[in-house]
């Protein structure tokens, strides 16, 4: 059975919704053209942006073996993201719930 873990990803603090959209259109054009199969582990994207006292949130499931990789290129972009707890784990039924988009890798 596949599991994923859920990786949060945080504007700046004040950023509007816009520049952190296009922010994240920069890091996943990113992946996508220059590691394609890491990015493929991606497998779903939260439907709604979320927001908590500081920051606007978006929500991804990602495959267990993605999350180092990933947080490194995150890291390296200058994206903020919350821990990720590779504890908390969520099976494929979880990750396709209406509040979750999932992402097509053709």
């Amino acid at each position: 059975m596949d599991e994923f873990l859920c990786l949060t990803l945080r504007s700046a603090p004040g950023q509007s919704e816009a520049a952190f959209k296009s922010r994240l259109t920069e890091f996943w054009t990113h992946m996508i053209r220059s590691r394609p199969d890491d990015y493929e582990r991606v497998y779903a994207e939260g439907r709604d942006f979320e927001r908590d006292d500081v920051a606007i949130l978006r929500r991804y499931m990602i495959a267990i073996d993605a999350a180092e990789i990933l947080s490194a290129e995150l890291e390296a972009f200058g994206l903020d993201f919350e821990p990720i707890d590779a504890g908390d784990t969520y099976n494929r039924a979880e990750a396709s719930t209406s509040e979750w988009f999932q992402i097509p890798h053709d």
